[in-house]
């Protein structure tokens, strides 16, 4: 499968840069339906689009799936469903930036137990150094419902990367993305279509979500997606480690969630353990995947065979 655009001069760390922003702001959209039909409601209905657009692109080589496959497809499918889910419930109580940066211990977490120098493991200690002051407890007015939303979305995004990995290794890019994003709808649906029924639905709600499902994981993933066709995975995973800045100034723009001079300092700390625990802590793909990798059937006349990364829904 080749994309258009890979070829052109754009610098790959524009377009990573360009998804991450483009995530937070589909996060900071999902706000307001939130509050019409749940983060659950919120969530199902996203990966309801998302599955519709990604299908319309790129129809799944569901033929190519073989047994071996299916475990790893339905745990990255629930890592997905829950990270999604989980996320969009800790944003409806606590502010964007801070659950971003609480979220972002998983990968974190996940780069260091991967590294190879053990001293590494002290860059997820002092995430959460910064996490404490972001969140200020010692205020006494933390929300730790939303606190704990946010770790349980962690932990999710940690088997998210784990899985992302297994599964990318099989099926190239968007060909991946389109097989798991339905399964995290399907495995949702039983917490999300209730919120929807018993809310406040509305065709403008609908339509809300349908635009954000298009931003993510649509034109955000898809651009990720072309960026990893030309940066290595450490750059990426280091480049990454900014993305909870993003979650603060989406927070600051489009919320109008003011951080604290501590939880500046907070979100500083967390970008900086981030891109310390990216040495030696990501598998870097060369170019070629295995020989029995399947790519999506893409309705082009001249398709071909290209290298990708799994699928990518956060």
């Amino acid at each position: 499968m080749r994309l258009q655009g890979t070829g052109t001069g754009i610098p790959p760390w524009s377009m990573a840069v360009a998804a991450m922003m483009l995530i937070q702001v589909s996060n900071a959209l999902s706000v307001s339906v939130i509050a019409a039909i749940g983060p659950a409601g919120t969530a199902w209905l996203r990966m309801c689009f998302g599955t519709l657009f990604l299908w319309a692109i790129a129809r799944p080589a569901l033929r190519s799936i073989r047994a071996r496959d299916i475990p790893n497809l339905v745990a990255l499918g629930a890592a997905t469903g829950g990270m999604t889910t989980l996320f969009l419930a800790a944003i409806d109580r606590i502010p964007l930036g801070t659950a971003v940066a609480i979220e972002f211990l998983g990968p974190l977490t996940v780069a260091a137990i991967a590294s190879t120098h053990r001293r590494a493991l002290i860059w997820p200690v002092l995430a959460l150094a910064g996490v404490v002051l972001l969140t200020e407890p010692w205020h006494g007015d933390i929300d730790l419902v939303g606190v704990g939303f946010a770790l349980a979305a962690a932990v999710c995004w940690a088997f998210y990367n784990v899985f992302t990995q297994r599964v990318g290794d099989r099926f190239s890019g968007i060909s991946g993305l389109s097989l798991t994003i339905p399964i995290g709808a399907l495995l949702t649906m039983p917490f999300g279509l209730p919120q929807v029924v018993t809310g406040d639905f509305s065709w403008g709600v609908l339509g809300l979500v349908a635009g954000i499902a298009l931003i993510t994981p649509v034109v955000s993933f898809g651009l990720e997606m072309l960026a990893l066709r030309r940066m290595t995975h450490s750059a990426f995973g280091t480049l990454l480690s900014i993305e909870p800045a993003f979650g603060v100034i989406m927070g600051l723009l489009l919320l109008s969630q003011s951080p604290t001079i501590l939880q500046v300092i907070g979100i500083a700390v967390v970008i900086v353990a981030g891109i310390a625990a990216q040495r030696g802590g990501i598998r870097d793909r060369l170019p070629g995947v295995a020989s029995d990798t399947v790519t999506a059937h893409v309705p082009a006349p001249n398709a071909e065979r290209e290298p990708g990364r799994g699928p990518d829904s956060r």
